[in-house]
């Protein structure tokens, strides 16, 4: 139904309010309210959709903590935590963003809070991911950070929006695993192909709706998916769902 707004309920007030601002609509606006609402629902979640790709594309990050700005270099935990390598400093401040990949204002900005953990706690397998992704770190205390508000494109997010589950995890090692050992020379031609890269020793460690991520020789770079990738997946159709088979 179409035509002007007179009188709209008090439920709808605070959207209508929402649209104005948004859009640039004010009183006796004529545009169907419904059409609105779904327009605007539907640019948040392609916000969301691509704030979340951002954040998996990439493992480096610039991090702001009081007045240091250095880089830094992350993974991404089964249970979407954020996992890195963490200077004293860091711990101790609560005034942290993350700029992923850098500082370009419409890059992916998260306010994050970090938590300590240790390398041979309950949690260490964490440790063990970024290694396993990163190498050595120089920096020997470990953190899990909490994503509490989230800039991206000039919109603002929830933070706990931007922390998802890998619904791969489980099968995650064993793809990992069966990759590596049988069809590295697949996994070059693909990089080549796809991303131009030429890779010697290029490692397989990790797994995720999103696409495979490989660690070449100086960077860990993502190879996209072109088909979904369920819950349980084998090694053959891992490679399929990035064009290699």
């Amino acid at each position: 139904m179409s035509g002007t707004f007179s009188q709209p309920a008090r439920s709808e007030v605070p959207i209508r309010l929402l649209i104005s601002v948004r859009f640039g609509y004010g009183e006796g606006w004529t545009a169907p309210f419904p059409a609105l609402l779904h327009k605007l629902v539907d640019e948040s979640q392609q916000l969301l959709m691509q704030a979340r790709h951002t954040l998996r594309a990439w493992t480096s990050a610039i991090i702001r903590f009081d007045e240091h700005v250095q880089p830094l270099q992350y993974v991404i935990a089964p249970d979407g935590r954020l996992v890195a390598p963490a200077m004293v400093a860091m711990l101790s401040t609560l005034d942290t963003a993350l700029h992923i990949p850098d500082e370009d204002p419409d890059g992916l900005q998260l306010l994050v809070e970090l938590h300590e953990f240790y390398a041979d706690g309950p949690e260490g397998a964490l440790a063990d991911r970024w290694r396993i992704y990163h190498g050595t770190p120089d920096d020997i205390r470990w953190a899990v950070m909490d994503v509490d508000l989230a800039r991206f494109r000039g919109g603002t997010i929830d933070g706990e929006a931007m922390v998802v589950a890998n619904p791969l995890a489980e099968c995650e090692p064993r793809i990992c695993a069966l990759i590596n050992a049988s069809h590295v020379a697949s996994i070059q031609q693909t990089l080549e192909s796809q991303l131009s890269i030429k890779a010697q020793n290029p490692l397989v460690v990790g797994v995720h709706p999103d696409g495979l991520d490989v660690r070449c020789d100086h960077d860990v770079v993502q190879l996209p998916l072109t088909i979904p990738l369920e819950h349980d997946q084998a090694a053959g159709a891992v490679l399929a769902a990035i064009g290699v088979v």
